[in-house]
């Protein structure tokens, strides 16, 4: 009996864990208006550029509440949002290494900010990214936001 019932803890468990997961969105094609309630008769607060990733805190029917890599929060329509991940560096200097080891090739550095397309995500710490000039390499995932 109890190890049943540690086995159904153990799933319980990580099924509730994977449900926690972040949901990220970027920015379509046009900046994104983001106001202080889920309609645009709420107050308009800052507009986020195309390309930024944001994080989708809760959906509200055509309207999602995001968190930007600064951790404000604010709402905006979910049609401004697409699917296709971008990532952002978190610090200057942020090196993309050609494989996933600190010994390996610096491939290009970026800095605090840039804007990276997420090709694959984390694994074992790593986390596969393009510039926008066409290089490709790893970075920590721990120096992305956005992941």
């Amino acid at each position: 009996m109890t190890l049943t019932r540690l086995i159904i803890g153990a799933v319980l468990s990580l099924a509730c864990g994977a449900g926690l997961a972040a949901d990220f969105k970027t920015v379509g094609t046009a900046p994104a208006v983001l106001y202080d309630a889920p309609s645009t008769k709420g107050h308009k607060l800052y507009i986020v550029p195309r390309g930024a990733p944001l994080e989708i805190v809760l959906a509200y029917g055509d309207w999602v509440k995001v968190r930007d890599v600064n951790g404000d929060t604010a709402w905006t329509p979910l049609r401004g949002l697409t699917a296709k991940r971008n990532v952002v560096a978190r610090a200057a200097n942020t090196k993309v290494r050609s494989a996933e080891d600190e010994a390996s090739a610096v491939v290009f550095i970026a800095d605090k900010g840039v804007l990276l397309e997420l090709l694959e995500p984390g694994a074992n710490g790593w986390t596969r990214v393009r510039h926008r000039d066409g290089l490709t390499g790893f970075v920590r995932s721990s120096e992305i936001w956005g992941n």
